[in-house]
């Protein structure tokens, strides 16, 4: 065949029909452009989900509508799992699906401007080269999806229903609410009163706390820093030693030291001390949450000092030298020396800090199971938004409420993340600092 007769069919190639082949099945535009082995495996794909899954996708998502029709017989909770495995089943084959049509189009219209398709055996070569790294990325992709987006989808759509312990399957079916429970959370009083009291209690804990621990962990590490300071190793020992202890078995401890009744802090200090009977550790909120906060600067301040230690040991001498040259005071060389440099380094993890602490469940279950309780609440004293959760969920199984307030978390903590996160300028370069 001629080159002239070879770029007259170049140009007779029709990408708008291997756009409508891809479109009637997976895998003909494929064929038609000559890529016979990826048109093949499309076709084999469409072929296999339309024998075996579309029965099972349809049901699924038949459940995910519905919620089932008949009680006693059809299990709400269970239609709703089906229906999100069927829904993100389905999502991906689409994607599959525009991406055949895509690429079919696409290769059509380089066929037509003169590319001229590769052979199989130079296909599984370019594919080895270009699309292995991708392959492999497939089953951490899947481990993904089932284990981060497959609760979440669930958990976001339970926030929609009315599944609590008296609206339980499979005797009775659970029902789509739509915004009934958001509006509920701030109009019904008992609700509402919890909601607040509970919110503004976990951004004071989770500031307060944070705070106090970061601010304890840079104070020790500045001084042990000091070239002053002998013995620094022994010192540092002795500082990051509440870290290499279990944090649960801290917390029983300190737990224990502060009983109102037989703890040492009211028997060993305060009785002693200022007389009376001791201070209420547990059995009054204000000392509750005060003690916690405590115990939280307890437990979070040894890894902010190691943290700050190796930040401040990699700090060069020669900007403090040029500081000195310039006259510069102690409290000058901190604040556009030393803290510039600590941030820069650290803000990331800092921030996971707040974040961490946001959601700190096990200080305020084990301490006092977020107690003590209050009058005309459903939430103990201490409880913070994921406490609160946790006793929605398995004391009272109110699954519903549950889920509206763990979405009101989840969006909490990623614009406060993402906002952080775009203002540190751990993320800028480094000539910018």
């Amino acid at each position: 065949m001629s080159h002239k007769s070879k770029n007259n069919n170049f140009k007779k190639h029709n990408p708008n029909l291997a756009t409508f082949l891809s479109i009637i099945l997976a895998g003909l535009g494929q064929i038609y452009n000559q890529r016979f082995l990826k048109g093949s495996i499309f076709i084999v794909i469409e072929l296999a989900v339309l024998i075996t899954l579309l029965d099972s996708i349809n049901f699924g998502l038949w459940g995910l509508r519905t919620l089932g029709t008949i009680p006693g017989e059809d299990h709400s909770i269970q239609l709703l799992v089906f229906g999100v495995l069927a829904l993100i089943l389905a999502v991906i084959l689409a994607a599959l699906y525009a991406f055949n049509i895509i690429d079919a189009r696409s290769q059509a219209i380089k066929i037509k401007n003169g590319w001229k398709p590769h052979g199989i055996k130079e296909s599984i070569s370019n594919f080895y080269n270009y699309a292995f790294p991708y392959l492999m990325t497939v089953p951490g992709l899947l481990l993904m999806i089932f284990v981060v987006i497959f609760p979440l989808i669930f958990s976001v759509l339970l926030a929609f229903t009315n599944y609590s312990l008296y609206n339980s399957p499979p005797r009775n079916l659970v029902d789509w609410v739509g915004f009934e429970n958001f509006t509920e959370l701030i109009t019904v009083p008992i609700w509402q009163d919890t909601f607040i009291s509970v919110l503004a209690w976990t951004i004071v804990w989770t500031v307060t706390a944070t705070t106090f621990q970061i601010a304890v962990g840079l104070f020790l590490a500045l001084i042990v820093n000091d070239p002053r300071i002998r013995f620094k190793k022994l010192i540092r020992t002795i500082f990051i030693l509440p870290w290499a202890v279990p944090a649960f078995v801290t917390i029983l401890i300190f737990s224990a030291m502060f009983n109102d009744d037989f703890g040492a802090i009211n028997r060993d200090i305060i009785i002693p001390l200022f007389g009376g009977s001791g201070i209420p550790w547990l059995s009054d909120p204000l000392y509750a949450r005060a003690a916690i906060i405590v115990i939280q600067t307890w437990l979070g301040f040894p890894f902010i000092f190691a943290l700050f230690t190796g930040v401040l040991q990699s700090i060069s001498k020669d900007w403090y030298e040029a500081a000195d040259v310039d006259g510069g005071s102690r409290l000058q060389k901190f604040r556009f020396i030393t803290f510039p440099h600590i941030l820069f380094a650290t803000a990331p993890l800092l921030i996971m800090q707040y974040a961490q602490n946001f959601n700190n469940f096990n200080i305020i279950y084990l301490f006092n199971e977020g107690g003590p309780p209050v009058r005309n609440q459903n939430a103990g004293g201490t409880d913070i938004l994921i406490s609160w959760v946790y006793k929605l969920t398995f004391e009272t199984n109110n699954y519903a409420m549950a889920a509206v307030i763990s979405l009101i978390m989840g969006l909490i903590i990623s614009g406060f993340a993402f906002y952080q996160f775009r203002q540190t300028k751990s993320f800028k370069e480094e000539g910018e600092l």
